[in-house]
């Protein structure tokens, strides 16, 4: 399975950056006994792999290798691929550009600029369906609300609207091989007009498309803003950073970081 993460935006509302925002550190993890600050897209791989993807694949502009230099080639065990978005065109642009390398593997989808609890929610999600991983959140309207009926099926998705209608949002979400190949021809069908994943699920659900929420998320951060970054360096410490939950895992080092790890006082890799 992929995780597929789109990292191309700008990140106009965090700047200035001497870096990509998925970069920014949030927060520290221990690996090998050695404590180093955490980048915040650093908790979506790790989610996602929790999720059982083994496989992850970036999508990011041009000016971002930085990106690839911190990441290089795998994370806790999963491969690293990267796709390039040339501009900022929509997160339908981005996440399609990865079906040339997808195929008809399944695909779990996430935000890397976003910090989520609880850590392991995205094996609630079903394999043989398209299926949203929902958050309970006090300004819906921010974020993209998922309306659904009395069997938890999508019903609507209304886009950073003010009457949301629900204070679940989606955070990440995970369909079959088909269904991402579905979505992708319906968005070539609709002429590519559709930036926002939400816009597109509503065309899909029209024609007889089946999507189902699942209300596993219990707290969700947006860090694109300063507001957001301090919220996640809260949840982070109400989570209990040094517990099972608020802890990352002990995945290891970035792949491109492994060159740069320090040393003991012997010159030992620590």
């Amino acid at each position: 399975m992929w995780g597929i993460i789109p990292a191309a935006g700008l990140g106009s509302r965090i700047q200035p950056l001497a870096f990509s925002k998925e970069l920014l550190p949030v927060g520290s993890r221990i690996d090998q006994g050695v404590e180093r600050p955490c980048a915040v897209s650093e908790y979506l791989l790790e989610r996602m792999i929790l999720g059982g993807a083994g496989k992850i694949c970036f999508i990011i502009s041009p000016g971002k290798s930085d990106i690839l230099e911190y990441f290089g080639d795998s994370y806790g065990g999963a491969r690293i691929a990267y796709l390039v978005q040339p501009k900022a065109s929509g997160l339908c642009d981005a996440i399609f550009r990865a079906q040339v390398i997808a195929g008809t593997e399944p695909v779990i989808i996430g935000l890397p600029d976003t910090v989520w609890f609880p850590k392991a929610a995205l094996a609630d999600l079903p394999d043989d369906i398209l299926s949203f991983l929902l958050f309970p959140v006090e300004r819906p309207e921010f974020f993209d609300a998922v309306l659904l009926d009395e069997q938890d099926h999508v019903r609507e998705i209304r886009v950073k609207q003010e009457n949301a209608g629900s204070n679940w949002i989606w955070g990440a979400f995970k369909m079959p091989g088909s269904v991402f190949e579905a979505l992708h021809r319906l968005w070539l069908a609709r002429n590519q007009a559709d930036e926002y994943v939400g816009t597109l699920v509503n065309a899909y659900l029209a024609e007889g498309g089946v999507a189902l929420g699942v209300k596993s998320g219990s707290a969700y951060v947006d860090i694109g803003t300063l507001n957001g970054y301090r919220a996640a360096i809260s949840l982070l410490a109400e989570m209990g950073h040094g517990s099972s939950e608020g802890s990352p895992s002990g995945l290891g080092w970035p792949a491109g970081r492994l060159r740069s790890r320090p040393t003991d006082q012997q010159g030992i890799k620590a």
